[in-house]
Parts: C-alpha cells; sequence; structure tokens
C-alpha cells in the first residue's frame, strides 16, 4: 500500500504539507485502496491509487478553497469552456480532455488518466 511519504515523492505537486495535510492525503490513500483490485490492477495498483487520491485532493482543495472565500465547499462548476475579461476572451476544447462518461473524474488531469487506467484494467478475463 501506498503512503504519504511516497504519495508525496510520485507527485511532487501535493509536497506542501501545510496546503496538504498528511491527514486528508492519507484519507483519500486509505479510500482509493479500498477501491483497487489488487488482483486486477497488479504492479499498477499504487498508480491506481495515487491517482484516485491525487483527483480527490484537488476536488477537496478547490471546497476548501471556495469555502475560505465565503463560498459554497463542495458546488460544481465543471471544466471553463471560455473566459471573458475586458476585450480579452479564451475558450479551450474541452472535450479532449474528457473521458466520455466520466463523471467528475472529467473535473482533474489526475481523474481523467485514472479512467484510461481502469478502461485497461477492465479489459480480460480475471483468473482466481
Amino acid at each position: 500500500m501506498v503512503d504519504v511519504a511516497q504519495f508525496r515523492q510520485d507527485f511532487p505537486e501535493f509536497a506542501d504539507s501545510t496546503a496538504y495535510p498528511d491527514a486528508n492525503v492519507n484519507f483519500w490513500l486509505t479510500f482509493a485502496s479500498n477501491l483497487i483490485n489488487v488482483c486486477r490492477w497488479g504492479n499498477l495498483a499504487d498508480m491506481g491509487v495515487e491517482l484516485l487520491t491525487a483527483h480527490n485532493l484537488v476536488l477537496w482543495k478547490r471546497a476548501q478553497i471556495s469555502a475560505s472565500n465565503g463560498g459554497v465547499p463542495g458546488l460544481s462548476t465543471g471544466i471553463t469552456s471560455s473566459k471573458a475579461v475586458a476585450d480579452v476572451s479564451v475558450g479551450y476544447d474541452t472535450a479532449v480532455a474528457s473521458v466520455k462518461d466520466g463523471g467528475n473524474y472529467n473535473l482533474t488531469d489526475y481523474g481523467t488518466r485514472y479512467l484510461d487506467l481502469v478502461s485497461m484494467m477492465g479489459a480480460g478475463g480475471l483468473q482466481l
């Protein structure tokens, strides 16, 4: 099983223990570990756990920032497809970065990478 230190080493963007406290990282590592079938995932089980943990930490952090700014934590907003400020606007092709029927996993890069692995782990039979 992946521990907090290993997760932070593999995903250094979450190395700040003030921004991402050990207790939160450990909570999501435990959650993810309960969802990954090691018999099916094999050597990629740790990667699945880490990607799912990173995805949930991003969603948690987004909710935390929203709450600290007086917003509603956990409010879904989806992916920004266009934005305009004065005479400047920007748009993104969100279809390229989305997995069909991916739900909330499409809200982070980690979630879409996790879904890519999930689709490979579901291929073929499993002998017990």
